[in-house]
C-alpha cells in the first residue's frame, strides 16, 4: 500500500473548508489531513471537530514540520509567510491566493527548483491555463484578459480608493482599469487573481494586459481571456456563480482546487 500523503491547509474559509472535507471524503486512500490553520483557531477547529480522524489544529510555523503538502487557502500576506518557509524544508505548496506571490515569485520558483519542491497553483476562477500554457511551446504574442464584477465585489479596492472611483454610483458598464497585470494586482489585490496565474502561465506581469469592468448590470463574475500566437487565435469566457460558504469567492475557484488536489494525487491525468 503506498505510504499517504501528509497534508496541511492553511486557512479555513471557503475553498480551505472544501478541501479539508474533500480530503477526508475522497483521497483517504491516498492521503491524510494532518493539520489545519487559521488566525481564528476556532474556525479551524469546528472543521476538524467534522471529520475523521480529526486532524489537529496548529499554528502557521509548525504546519510544515508535520506535512508533505501545505495548501494555502487564506491571503496574499499569509503566502509569502508561508511559501518560502515551506518549500525552504522541501514541502510542496499548493497556493490559492495567487496575487500574494507577485512581489516574491521570482524567489520563489527559484526555491521551488534548487529544493526539488512543488509550487502548484490551480487554474481558479478562469478557464483556458491548459490552452495558454500549451500555446506558449509555440510561441505567443499577446494575452489580455477581461473581468467583469459587480459594484459591490470591487467594494475597498485601493485603485478605486486612489482615483476616487464610485462603481455604485455608475449608470452603465464602465471600464475603469486598463493596463498591466502586476498593476491590475495592486490596485485590486482581492479581485483579480486570475491575472497573476494567467500572467505566470504566459507572458509575464509586464506583457498581459488586463481590463476591469464593472456596473449595474453585472451581477456575477466573468473573465475573458484572450490568447493570440503561432498556434492561431483562443477566446476563453467563465461566468462564475459565487461559492455557497462565501459569495467573494467564485465557486469554480473551490472547484479547481479540488481537482488539483485530485491531480497530484491521481497516477492518471488527462490534459496539458
Amino acid at each position: 500500500m503506498p505510504e499517504l500523503k501528509r497534508i496541511g491547509v492553511v486557512g479555513c474559509g471557503a475553498i480551505g473548508g472544501q478541501l479539508a472535507r474533500s480530503i477526508s471524503q475522497f483521497f483517504q486512500d491516498r492521503a491524510r489531513l494532518m493539520v489545519l490553520c487559521d488566525l481564528d483557531a476556532r474556525k479551524a477547529q469546528k472543521i476538524a471537530n467534522e471529520l475523521s480522524p480529526p486532524p489537529d489544529v496548529l499554528p502557521i510555523d509548525s504546519v510544515p514540520v508535520h506535512c508533505d503538502l501545505i495548501i494555502e487557502a487564506a491571503n496574499g500576506s499569509v503566502v509569502r509567510e508561508l511559501a518560502p518557509k515551506a518549500l525552504e524544508m522541501g514541502r510542496d505548496v499548493i497556493v490559492m491566493s495567487v496575487g500574494g506571490l507577485v512581489e516574491i515569485y521570482e524567489e520563489v520558483f527559484a526555491l521551488a527548483r534548487r529544493k526539488n519542491a512543488n509550487l502548484w497553483i490551480p487554474s481558479g476562477a478562469v478557464a483556458g491555463i491548459d490552452g495558454l500554457e500549451a500555446a506558449m511551446t509555440g510561441g505567443v504574442t499577446s494575452v489580455r484578459l477581461t473581468t467583469r464584477k459587480p459594484p459591490a465585489a470591487l467594494h475597498g479596492a485601493p485603485y478605486l480608493e486612489e482615483k476616487g472611483l464610485r462603481p455604485a454610483e455608475l449608470t452603465e458598464e464602465t471600464v475603469i482599469f486598463e493596463g498591466t497585470a502586476r498593476e491590475a494586482i495592486r490596485g485590486f489585490p482581492q479581485n483579480v487573481n486570475v491575472a497573476a496565474t494567467v500572467s505566470f502561465a504566459g507572458l509575464g506581469l509586464d506583457a498581459t494586459r488586463v481590463r476591469v469592468i464593472t456596473g449595474p448590470g453585472i451581477a456575477t463574475n466573468s473573465h475573458e481571456m484572450e490568447v493570440e500566437g503561432a498556434f492561431g487565435r483562443m477566446v476563453t469566457r467563465t461566468e462564475n456563480v459565487p461559492s455557497p460558504q462565501n459569495p467573494k469567492t467564485s465557486y469554480l475557484a473551490v472547484l479547481s482546487a479540488c481537482a488539483m488536489l485530485n491531480e497530484i494525487l491521481n497516477p492518471v491525468k488527462v490534459g496539458t
